[in-house]
């Protein structure tokens, strides 16, 4: 064993200076002050050995207690001086380096020079240099993603850190759930992506089959499922009809099952309930009936549009418990994406019928964006020239009044012209929404999707719809029109939903406000704030069609007649 050469002795008294000296006799002894910082003592080359006696020696046994302790964090742990070089880790850090030669290495170089992905990305030098805590992410390949804090060591009355203490935390399953969760947006985005010359030249039968392939091929790249069975329910017989399938047997492929929780298996439970159902082991499931050969395990979840179940989504695999709660969470966010491309097939399995009716609606959906546009740039053209130029002002506002009576004349013509559809989704059939039919809306998000969405949600219902994606262009429009109620996001470009809520409530008192957001997220209180103001609603994104309704007709209806309905 190699005898050590320097040695460093802490927490001697003066008394024992000597006694340590003799005892030691042949080796280079350095006995520290009992106050003397070990960092100053020491400042580059580590003694070969350290000798602590009176109470520093219970203090590095607690420490040494401390070390075994920190070894079996699950997050790694290391300390590096100001060349970022390691001088102390943990096990943790063995594992994601894969060696056990770490001592002295450089910080990055250990880890084999992952990619830095941001925010920061020189986290050790701008730790350094600031004295302040930075965090950043690491890739260290294609499949492994860490999060690291470094976090500077200062001295009181010191300038600069002595060096770093870096945290280092395995984010990988997060990194990965994300990049699903991307894809599964992406795929959706994509399975009813279609140019105009694709769907002019292709019949109704090819756009269905291509429609199919791509649901197969976005399910199989994107969750990895190889054996898929999609069935879609006959609203009036409650038969269960077969779309497609992958890897199912014949017999299973061509079973005869309706939207009954008994006797027609996890599918038929599924329909009827509405529920997902995560069949861990089909051999001890009462529930479950025989469809892939050999599978073991199986996840079936709905297919539900506007609240209404129109079909199941099911995957198996050849292995026992192969799905998670989370594999259930993932499919029935791909399952929303897959019902509305579904809902495509279904409205084509019409279209023969409702060729004149889904032409208006087409008309009346895609002719809102330029007509919103018309309107918007409309309203800020002349509120520039009001005052100044009357002849221009009254040109304007007769094409505002033009557009919007264009608008009012195609939706007349597509009332007019809706034929009675017997056989037609449930879905797509309009209620009765006296309250609102022929009210006209406001709404009010810098979100595309979400205007268009509303818009095709209540034009449907008979209603008026117009929207705007700021707060400027929102005040402008109900200064110069009319509105019965304005839906408005509390995220907006230029201001806040709270103070579009007061600006509008200036120009129009009595224009009932609904505010929304997403899942929640208030971080400005827009929606505390105008309740103290007198906001009777609210509504929260992803909303569905019946909560859209429901708060339009709660305050759209006077309070007396609130009250007689309750």
């Amino acid at each position: 064993m190699a005898v050590p050469d320097r040695v460093v002795v802490l927490g001697a008294s003066s008394d024992q200076h000597q006694q340590i000296l003799d005892r030691l006799r042949g080796f280079s002894v350095e006995v520290l002050a009992p106050a003397t910082p070990f960092s100053e003592a020491v400042p580059s080359e580590l003694p070969d050995a350290v000798l602590a006696v009176g109470p520093m020696a219970r203090l590095a046994i607690r420490l040494n207690e401390i070390n075994a302790i920190v070894q079996h964090l699950p997050d790694g742990l290391v300390v590096l001086n100001i060349q970022q070089q390691v001088l102390w880790w943990n096990r943790r850090i063995e594992e994601l380096a894969g060696t056990a030669e770490i001592a002295g290495g450089d910080f990055f170089t250990v880890l084999q020079n992952p990619q830095i992905e941001g925010p920061d990305f020189a986290p050790l030098n701008r730790a350094l240099a600031t004295g302040e805590t930075t965090r950043t992410k690491l890739r260290l390949n294609d499949k492994q993603f860490l999060e690291i804090l470094a976090s500077p060591i200062m001295q009181p009355d010191a300038d600069l850190p002595l060096g770093l203490v870096v945290t280092i935390h395995d984010i990988t399953s997060d990194v990965l759930e994300r990049e699903k969760l991307n894809a599964i947006h992406q795929a959706g985005r994509e399975l009813g992506d279609l140019s105009a010359e694709e769907l002019i030249e292709m019949s109704v039968e090819d756009r269905i089959e291509l429609l199919k392939q791509k649901i197969i091929q976005f399910t199989q790249d994107t969750l990895n499922y190889e054996t898929i069975e999609i069935r879609l329910l006959d609203r009036k017989t409650k038969h269960l009809e077969p779309l497609l399938h992958v890897g199912m047997t014949e017999e299973a492929s061509h079973r005869e099952l309706y939207a009954s929780a008994q006797g027609n298996g996890v599918t038929g439970y599924v329909a009827a309930t509405g529920n997902s159902y995560l069949c861990e082991e089909t051999s001890t499931d009462p529930l479950y009936l025989p469809g892939a050969l050999g599978a073991c395990s199986s996840l079936t979840v709905p297919l539900i549009l506007h609240d209404e179940v129109f079909g199941t989504f099911n995957v198996e695999s050849s292995k026992v418990g192969a799905f998670s709660h989370r594999d259930l969470q993932f499919l029935e966010l791909f399952a929303r994406e897959i019902a509305i491309a579904l809902n495509t097939l279904e409205l084509l399995a019409v279209e023969k019928m409702t060729t004149q009716s889904e032409s208006m609606n087409l008309v009346l959906r895609e002719i809102h964006r330029p007509l919103s546009e018309i309107l918007g740039d409309a309203n800020w053209v002349l509120d520039g020239f009001i005052g100044h130029q009357p002849e221009i002002c009254e040109r304007l506002q007769r094409v505002i009044n033009h557009t919007r009576g264009i608008r009012d004349l195609i939706m007349k013509i597509g009332e007019a012209a809706q034929p009675a559809l017997p056989h037609a989704p449930v879905a797509y059939l309009p209620a009765q929404r006296a309250k609102i039919r022929g009210k006209r809306i406001l709404v009010v998000d810098q979100d595309d999707t979400i205007r268009q969405a509303a818009n095709d949600l209540l034009v449907r219902f008979g209603c008026v719809v117009e929207a705007a994606s700021s707060g400027i262009e929102a005040e402008r429009l109900v200064r110069g029109y009319h509105y019965d109620a304005a839906i408005i996001d509390i995220r907006l470009p230029d201001m806040t939903g709270f103070d579009c809520f007061v600006k509008i409530r200036q120009l129009n008192e009595h224009l009932p406000v609904i505010l929304m957001t997403g899942f929640g997220y208030d971080p400005s209180h827009s929606i505390v704030k105008a309740r103290q103001m007198g906001l009777k609603s609210a509504l929260y994104k992803p909303f569905r069609l019946e909560q859209l309704l429901t708060e339009l007709e709660k305050v759209l209806t006077p309070p007396g007649d609130a009250a007689s309905d309750s």
